[in-house]
């Protein structure tokens, strides 16, 4: 998978946040971005996932603009911004209902998960009931869970504690040979 940003600008009434980015980003690697906070990485983020159209310029997966054809490119999970789920579900029955989804995985492939990010003992706690950290931890498992081959993960670790958060990087770094691509906001911010 190759992602190309090509001649990428966003304004917002009027007021241009990004101007004329350029960049490619190919399988196999981690990227991280960083910069100050209101330096625009969330907002370039969101334009990759779809959920803003540039103001000029296109973004490629694969050769195909996606945003373009109002699609989400296969094989492609996001963690932006806070993570919400339902409320008066567990941990658990969250990542089921998104497994529905697509009927990829199963029972056994988000237990593994939920071990992997070190929820597997809270998974039947009310997603309600959660720390920051634990629904953090529940939406870097949502993004693992079905071995994607895109993550973009927006400033993952927030609110997980230091040890955890270390081993969550290293988690990252280890699932990175399965898979192509990854980007990060602030990959390194504890």
């Amino acid at each position: 998978m190759k992602i190309e940003i090509k001649n990428v600008s966003k304004e917002f009434k009027g007021i241009e946040i990004l101007h004329d980015l350029n960049a490619t980003f190919e399988s196999g690697k981690i990227y991280g971005l960083i910069g100050r906070n209101g330096s625009g990485k969330s907002v370039f983020l969101k334009m990759l996932c779809g959920f803003y159209k540039p103001s000029s310029g296109e973004i490629l997966f694969d050769g195909v603009n996606y945003i373009k054809e109002n699609t989400f490119p296969k094989d492609t999970r996001a963690l932006i911004e806070k993570p919400d789920f339902i409320s008066d579900l567990s941990g658990y029955e969250n990542l089921e209902l998104l497994a529905k989804i697509q009927n990829r995985i199963g029972k056994e492939e988000i237990l593994n998960t939920l071990k992997k990010v070190h929820l597997e003992k809270d998974m039947d706690k009310k997603f309600a009931r959660y720390s920051l950290g634990m629904k953090q931890k529940l939406a870097i498992a949502q993004v693992l869970m079905e071995d994607p081959k895109v993550m973009i993960l927006d400033e993952p670790f927030n609110g997980i504690e230091d040890e955890t958060s270390q081993e969550l990087r290293e988690l990252l770094i280890e699932e990175k040979k399965t898979w192509e691509n990854h980007c990060f906001s602030n990959p390194y911010q504890g």
